[in-house]
Parts: structure tokens; C-alpha cells; sequence
């Protein structure tokens, strides 16, 4: 039995290998690699693997056809521009008529034979132009973003309508607005020649350049100018852009000019001064309002009192209360029918005497028109004076610098000198004033800046103070 057993393992083993010679003889047949499972090599059962699992596709599937044939295909793009499959026989075979044959040289062209033969290397390209050159028959990717239009689709859907709308003999909104449109007056004037003396006058310094445009046409295309406001032409001041100084100011005035112009210095230095006196009474202390003895004892005894006043300043509010107690209490009885009609008949009466008073004031007022009539002119003429004197102080305040901002403009103090600073000649003349703030203030009162003041410099670190070596020697 041992014998008949090991006989048939035997021939189960030639078997098999003969199953494996005639198997690696086909064409299809995959041959063991390294990269198989080295259990595999060993000739163990292979692991089972579940194929539902998406985790194990990659991991246990063999793709390595499929890449081959991808490759494959790629490389048929490469060099032949598509797949040989596709392509016709022309373009795979050719026929072979042979080597043709070389037109002989003339002997002027014939070069000298030096005993060793010259190969054409001007015919060969530069291998820096062959790395260059296209190694692929694969054309370049199309540009998709180059044949994109924007808004492609509303615009397909707007000329869809339009093609709608027009077979309905819809006329667009577009298209009405251009028929009805004034037409062009083509009777117009040519340019004249500039020699013509009866030429319209045309100011090439004019502001506000000639619009020869069609007005339709500026509107819709949205050129037309517009209309500066009438407000923004008004000066904001009627004071010109340099004050004269008055006469009194001159280098060699008269005396009555001079004496004026130190008149009105001194009004301004009066009216200053005034300023200044009334400031200072408002801040002063009034010597009633300062603590005395006597104010500081009261305080000090404030609080201190007897309780009998305060009880007997309890006892009277409370009298006050019962009286308007009862007061309100005889209010509060009701009335009986007779008061009741009584009252009624009370405000009737008042009622008819209030309407016969009111009819007896207007008959009045008929034998009243006289005065009526001159009491309205009286109105009237006041009215007319306020209304004048109204547009008095507009135009004053018109030559006055107005509020722009949160400080008030102060005039600049009058440059005068004393009778005994006056200078006989120009040669002798000292300057005075500043030109750049004149012209600053003059803005300010003419309402074109707002009033200003300089800014206060503030350091923002300590300066320190070092002596120096030297110094502190001498020291």
C-alpha cells in the first residue's frame, strides 16, 4: 500500500509539471516576478482577498496590460500622429524604385583631391537645433479660454429674442428711439473764410467752448455738459483782492490824513481795551459772595436747631391738609337736577351774549373802514421798511467775513506810524508788515479760507541738557 501511494504522488507531480511546461508555452502566459509575494515564490497558496472592498482594487489588482497598452498607444501618437490602425496604406508603405542617381560634377566644380575625402557637415543641422526641434507628432492642447465669450449665453439669448420679436414685426426699444429722431439739418452754413470781415466773432478764450453737437445725440450718449449752477458765479465777498491803505499811510502824508488814520488806531486800541475791562468784571469776585465770620459760624451751626421749630412747622402743613380735605369732599357731592339746569341756562345766556358782542364789533367795523384802511397802508409801509433794511445788513454782511469754522477771524492791527517815526523820503523808509501774512488774511476775510491759527509745536521727549568735556575743564 506504501508503495501504490508514493507510485501515484509520484505520477500526480510529473503531471503537474508538465501542466506548467505547457502552459508557460503559451503566449499569454505571465511569468513570476520579483514583485510577487514571496509566499507566492514559495509555492504557497496565495492569499484570498475579498474584491467588494474598494480599499482592495489597487492593492491586489493587476493593471500592468492596461498600462502597456496606454503606453503603447502614446507612443503610436508620438511618432506616426495617431494609431496605425487608423492610418491608410499609403501613409504605412511606400514603394522602392531604388537609389537615384547622382547628377555628375563638372570639372569647374570638381574640388582638388588632397588625398582624404571632405563629408558635407554644412548639410547637417547643429545638434543644439535637433534638441530644439519637435519630437512629438502629438499637436498642442487646444485653448479653450481663447474661443470663450463672455456673457455668451445672455447674448445668445438676447439675439434669440430679437429674432422672435422680429418675426412678430416688434420693432426694439433701440431702433424706435433711432426713427424718431429729429433729422439733421443739412442746410447748414459752411465754414466761412477767416478773411470774410461780416464773420460771426468767435472768443477763442472763451470758457465755455461752442457745442455744435446734436443736442439728441449729446443726451443719449451722455457728453452733455452740465449746467453750472448760477450760485457757484457769485464772488463769496464784494471786498477786492488788495485793500488800499488810506491816506494816512503814505511814507510822506498830509497831517489831517495822518491824524485820522491815528484816530483810528486809537478807537481800535479803546475798544480793545474795553474788551479787556469787561472780561476782567466778569471774572472778578463780588466782595458780598466772600466768606465772613458771621457766614462760616451760621454754617457751622447749620443743622444744630431746637426741635420745637421743627414741630411746630409739622402742625401747620397739617391744618392746610384737612381744609383741602373737606374741600375736595364738597366737590365731590352730587348735584341735584335744579343746579344742574341752572348751569345749563347760565351757559346758554353766556353763549348768546358772546355772539351778540361779536355781530355788534363787526357792524362797528363798517363805519371803521377808514382806519382800517390806513392802519393796513401802516402795515404794509413797515413791512416795506423791514424788508429794506433787511437787505441793508445782507449787503453789509456781505463785505463782512462770515463764520466758517470754529474760529472767528480777527483783523490784523493797522500799520501806523507816530508823527515823530515818519520818514521825509523813501530812502529813509523802514519796512514793516509782512506781505505773505497780509495776502493770508485777506482770504480769510474774504470767506475763501476759514480762519486759522498756528499750530502749537509739542515735544514729544525732554531735552537733556549734557555738559561737555571741555566745558566742564574750564568749569
Amino acid at each position: 500500500m506504501l508503495q501504490d501511494d508514493k507510485q501515484l504522488q509520484a505520477g500526480n507531480m510529473a503531471a503537474r509539471r508538465r501542466l506548467k511546461r505547457v502552459a508557460s508555452s503559451q503566449p499569454g502566459f505571465l511569468t513570476l516576478k520579483s514583485s510577487l509575494h514571496p509566499t507566492d515564490l514559495a509555492g504557497n497558496r496565495r492569499k484570498r482577498v475579498n474584491k467588494n472592498k474598494k480599499k482592495n482594487w489597487n492593492k491586489y489588482s493587476d493593471i500592468n496590460d492596461v498600462e502597456e497598452f496606454l503606453e503603447d498607444v502614446r507612443h503610436q501618437e508620438r511618432t506616426t500622429g495617431g494609431l496605425l490602425s487608423e492610418k491608410t496604406d499609403d501613409n504605412l508603405f511606400y514603394v522602392d524604385l531604388g537609389q537615384p542617381e547622382k547628377p555628375e560634377q563638372k570639372a569647374e566644380d570638381a574640388q582638388p583631391d588632397d588625398g582624404k575625402k571632405r563629408k558635407g557637415k554644412s548639410s547637417r543641422p547643429l545638434r543644439i537645433d535637433l534638441i530644439l526641434q519637435r519630437d512629438s507628432l502629438v499637436p498642442p492642447p487646444k485653448d479653450i479660454l481663447a474661443y470663450q465669450q463672455p456673457n455668451a449665453k445672455k447674448l445668445r439669448r438676447i439675439a434669440q429674442k430679437a429674432e422672435q420679436l422680429a418675426a412678430k414685426g416688434v420693432v426694439p426699444r433701440r431702433q424706435k428711439r433711432l426713427l424718431n429722431r429729429r433729422p439733421v439739418d443739412r442746410t447748414a452754413k459752411k465754414a466761412e473764410a477767416n478773411n470774410n470781415p461780416d464773420r460771426e466773432y468767435y472768443d477763442i478764450w472763451e470758457q465755455q467752448p461752442k457745442v455744435t453737437a446734436d443736442p439728441w445725440y449729446l443726451q443719449q450718449t451722455g457728453k452733455k455738459l452740465v449746467k453750472r449752477p448760477e450760485k457757484l458765479n457769485e464772488k463769496p465777498s464784494v471786498l477786492p483782492a488788495v485793500e488800499v491803505i488810506a491816506p494816512g499811510g503814505s511814507y510822506n502824508p498830509d497831517f489831517f490824513s495822518h491824524q485820522a488814520l491815528l484816530q483810528e488806531a486809537h478807537e481800535v486800541e479803546v475798544q480793545k481795551k474795553k474788551q479787556e475791562d469787561k472780561l476782567e468784571r466778569q471774572l472778578a469776585v463780588n466782595r458780598e459772595d466772600k466768606a465772613t465770620e458771621e457766614t462760616n459760624l451760621r454754617e457751622q451751626v447749620e443743622g444744630l436747631v431746637e426741635e420745637e421749630e421743627n414741630n411746630e412747622e409739622e402742625a401747620a402743613p397739617s391744618m392746610e391738609d384737612d381744609e383741602a380735605a373737606l374741600a375736595a369732599i364738597a366737590v365731590t357731592q352730587k348735584k341735584t337736577e335744579r343746579q344742574i339746569k341752572k348751569e345749563r341756562a347760565e351757559k346758554i345766556k353766556e353763549q348768546q351774549r358772546l355772539a351778540n358782542r361779536r355781530q355788534t364789533e363787526q357792524q362797528q367795523q363798517l363805519f371803521q373802514l377808514r382806519s382800517i384802511k390806513a392802519s393796513i397802508k401802516k402795515q404794509d409801509q413797515k413791512t416795506k421798511d423791514k424788508q429794506m433794511q433787511r437787505r441793508a445788513k445782507q449787503e453789509a454782511q456781505k463785505a463782512q467775513p462770515r463764520r466758517l469754522g470754529k474760529l472767528k477771524f480777527q483783523a490784523p492791527d493797522l500799520d501806523v506810524q507816530l508823527s515823530d517815526e515818519l520818514a521825509g523820503s523813501l530812502r529813509q523808509l523802514k519796512p514793516e508788515g509782512s506781505i505773505l501774512k497780509d495776502r493770508f488774511k485777506s482770504l480769510q476775510k474774504r470767506n475763501l479760507i476759514e480762519p486759522r491759527e498756528r499750530a502749537k509745536f509739542k515735544r514729544r521727549l525732554k531735552v537733556k541738557y549734557v555738559e561737555k568735556r571741555a566745558f566742564k575743564e574750564i568749569t
